[in-house]
């Protein structure tokens, strides 16, 4: 057997090593008999709204709005999010939905 076999099975071994050790790791350090710690109650509460945040800002961070369409997909896209989880209360609608609009936005009206 070459060379590149024993590499390839060394890659397949670490790897799935790696996939285990992340999938088990959690249950072995927050045992279900004990209780979640409030810090990782916490981070619960507090992390997907800063995620979320963190995404919007990395998202519009290069939109000019010196230079046509000056940010009006971007913002109606946001405007179009805001609106519809306001109204039906629906991450998946209003994200899925705000995306289909901001493509349609500047695949068909601003291109």
């Amino acid at each position: 057997m070459g060379n590149g076999f024993w590499e390839t099975l060394f890659l397949v071994g670490a790897i799935s090593l790696g996939t285990v050790l992340t999938r088990a790791l959690p249950f072995w350090v927050f045992p279900p008999h004990k209780g979640t710690p409030r810090w990782v109650a916490y981070l619960g509460d507090v992390l997907p709204y800063g995620v979320v945040g963190m995404l919007v800002v990395y998202c519009v961070k290069d939109v000019s709005l010196t230079a046509a369409p000056h940010g009006l997909p971007e913002g109606l896209g946001i405007l179009f999010v805001v609106l519809v989880h306001l109204w039906k209360r629906n991450t998946l609608l209003s994200i899925g939905g705000g995306t289909v609009v901001y493509m349609l936005l500047v695949q068909r009206i601003f291109a």
